[in-house]
């Protein structure tokens, strides 16, 4: 199990800025989740319309899977008017808000404002998109989330 801080400000240090009251968990294994979801193969494969609302945690969970494998410390920020980023993680010394979307919509209006309030040089969108790069915002295919 993981454990996901929220951050007040996406600022360097971020571990200076997470709030220790305030934070997500996410399993380890995709596998282990659906199991505990009694999910099965073909509602994951085929995308049954019943766990439309769970789609967006487990795309949120695998997403923390493969950045946290990757070696990434993984934040989540929220503001006062509940508009949230996925993941802030830090790469080469810049720190960069990850949006996880498990749809091709990928309209985020927090992610825009986020990269506004603290002139951040790129955000990364994962979602069922193929790659491309519009606005300052890395589109990354979910199944390429290993990649980031």
């Amino acid at each position: 199990m993981s454990r996901v801080y929220k951050v007040a400000q996406i600022k360097k240090p971020l571990e200076d800025y997470r709030d220790i009251d305030a934070f997500k968990i996410y399993v380890s294994d995709m596998g282990l989740l659906c199991a505990k979801k009694d999910l099965t193969a073909n509602d994951i494969l085929y995308m049954v319309e019943e766990i439309n609302d769970f789609k967006g945690g487990m795309a949120e969970n695998y997403v923390n899977i493969q950045l946290t494998i990757n070696g990434y410390h993984t934040f989540y920020c929220e503001s006062e008017r509940g508009a949230e980023i996925d993941f802030v993680i830090q790469r080469s010394g810049r720190l960069i808000p990850v949006e996880v979307k498990s749809a091709d919509n990928t309209r985020a209006k927090s992610l825009k404002v986020y990269m506004e309030t603290y002139q951040l040089d790129y955000a990364i969108r994962l979602s069922t998109k193929n790659f491309g790069f519009e606005d300052g915002k890395k589109t990354v295919p979910l199944y390429a989330a290993f990649c980031i």
